[in-house]
């Protein structure tokens, strides 16, 4: 067995081999005598079977079997040539020659390696910022609007028009092309006016009716509300029943104690504290993902030189194709298939956002190990969980159409990302 072994730079490496049909029959000899002692075959009783008729039993199958195990002793060799040890390996080698004559075979296997990344001192990409700044203003704003939440609904005094922020009570019944449709009435309905609940345009054509008025909206369904009155034309007949506010709150630590239960000594001041870090850090996470984490993720990205595997980047490019392909004629694919130039052309105007998309895969996972991060399953699960209850979807169907669609993977990796950079990012943060 000749062995030539080239690593081609940091990531990927190259085994070239001669095998000769001599060693791999040498390999068939020892499968079939250890499969003599094993394999049943009629007429024979087990572990008596001679080795020349379990080679007529399984010809073809003993050839493939010494086959690979050949490749496997050039794929060890070559490895143990070049230094490189099984664990650093990504995906499996790929075959890329196995040409077989009546002497040798020559093959030539690629394999892949998880590149060596020099972070140096990566939170150096951050200037030291101050946290964004939260008026007592905003503070006070924000209280009023809370304790707005907890008040309760009261009827105007005077009949006046509405107007955005009221409650209206209505009955009401739509129609389209003259007829009532299933869902389309309703009695006692609340309706807070420019919440967005009803369709674009409904709200806005209360504004400035009063009470125990009757009137008649006229709204067009959006294309993408879903089943047969997509895009239609609609009239609703709708009554005003009564027209409700929120009842005056006062701000005291009464409120506060309401607010904070289980909070000992809870005060209005307490709650300003709470609801002040609430803003800060919604502020925060604004910024954080608005601004400095793509501009982060970027300056890593682009600041950081190593090579990478090529196979990683060629499956990249597969999934952006394949994406791709989802919004194409049939007629254009068809055309690619018949024209490889041009499928390749193709292929390559993806390869600058791939090698980007595995850059920047390889320094998040080196950081999140740098900074002992990691997200399990149940956080995953937790996350789609909170996320579908947020939407009003069933938390369980919705994790386990992630799972089946295989997407746990990458919302695992995308959180990951999410935590690496906001621990950077916080190590920023200059002191009060």
């Amino acid at each position: 067995m000749e062995i030539k072994s080239n690593k081609i730079n940091g990531a990927n490496a190259e085994i070239a081999a001669t095998i000769s049909m001599g060693e791999v029959n040498e390999n068939v000899e020892k499968i079939a005598k250890q499969l003599a002692k094993t394999t049943t075959i009629q007429g024979f009783r087990k572990g008596k079977v001679p080795v020349a008729i379990v080679k007529q039993q399984y010809g073809r199958k003993l050839t493939e079997d010494a086959e690979a195990e050949a490749l496997r002793e050039v794929l060890a060799k070559g490895l143990e040539e070049l230094n490189i040890a099984n664990t650093s390996l990504i995906g499996e080698p790929s075959v890329t020659k196995f040409d077989k004559s009546d002497d040798k075979i020559e093959v030539v296997v690629k394999v892949a390696m998880r590149p060596e990344i020099d972070m140096g001192d990566y939170a150096s990409n951050v200037d030291a910022f101050d946290k964004p700044a939260i008026s007592d203003e905003d503070v006070d704003a924000k209280v009023i609007e809370i304790a707005q939440g907890q008040a309760e609904l009261v009827d105007i005094k005077r009949n006046r028009k509405m107007k955005s922020g009221d409650t209206a009570i209505i009955d009401f019944e739509g129609f389209v092309e003259g007829k009532a449709f299933d869902g389309g009435k309703a009695e006692d309905f609340a309706l807070v006016l420019g919440s967005g609940q009803f369709i674009p345009g409904f709200e806005d054509q209360l504004i400035g009716v009063k009470r125990d008025e009757e009137v008649t909206i006229n709204v067009t369904f959006p294309e993408n509300y879903g089943g047969e009155l997509a895009g239609k034309d609609a009239e609703f007949k709708v009554t005003v029943k009564q027209i409700k506010v929120k009842a005056d709150v006062e701000i005291n630590d009464e409120l506060a104690k309401k607010l904070l239960q289980g909070e000992e000594d809870a005060s209005v001041e307490t709650l300003k504290d709470l609801v002040k870090k609430q803003l800060e850090n919604e502020e925060l996470a604004k910024l954080y993902n608005e601004t400095m984490k793509p501009e982060l993720l970027e300056k890593l990205v682009t600041g950081t030189a190593f090579d990478l595997p090529e196979f990683v980047v060629e499956q990249e490019i597969d999934m952006a194709l394949n994406k791709a392909a989802g919004s194409m004629s049939e007629d254009e694919i068809k055309e690619l298939r018949e024209n490889p130039d041009k499928l390749s052309e193709l292929r390559e105007t993806f390869r600058e956002d791939a090698e980007r998309s595995v850059r920047a895969t390889f320094i998040i996972d080196t950081l999140a190990i740098a900074e002992n991060i990691k997200v399990d399953e149940n956080e995953v699960m937790q996350t789609i969980y909170y996320e579908a209850m947020q939407t009003g979807q069933e938390p369980q169907k919705a994790y386990e159409h992630y799972k089946e669609a295989g997407y746990l993977p990458a919302i695992q990796m995308s959180m990951v990302e999410d935590r690496v950079l906001s621990t950077i990012l916080n190590s920023r943060i200059k002191e009060a």
